[in-house]
């Protein structure tokens, strides 16, 4: 019963650290660079502009609300009888980005 929990509490631990916010643009990312940065990392990007110049000459004025949605899965554990718990497991992540694109 005690694995069960230790095995709980670590996996809970480390969706934790998976879900910190991303952080926002550093001084020599350009905004495309942010975007796929993000979308590395797995998130769906959703983008507001100001402005109608194209995205290379955008510049990220925030990076804002990152949504996580998870469900909880059965796992199975080492145990008598192979107990069960419920791990959460993400499905998905979103954040948005502001970008200001001067013409």
């Amino acid at each position: 019963m005690r694995m069960k929990w230790a095995v709980a509490a670590a996996t809970i631990g480390a969706c934790a650290v998976a879900v910190a916010p991303a952080g926002i643009a550093g001084a020599d990312e350009t905004a495309q660079d942010v975007i796929s940065r993000l979308q590395d990392q797995g998130y769906t990007v959703t983008i507001d502009k100001i402005g109608t110049g194209p995205i290379d000459t955008c510049t990220v004025t925030s990076v804002r609300n990152p949504q996580t949605v998870s469900q909880l899965v059965p796992y199975v554990g080492p145990g008598l009888g192979g107990d069960r718990i419920l791990v959460p497991q993400t499905t998905s992540q979103t954040i948005s980005v502001s970008l200001n694109c001067p013409r």
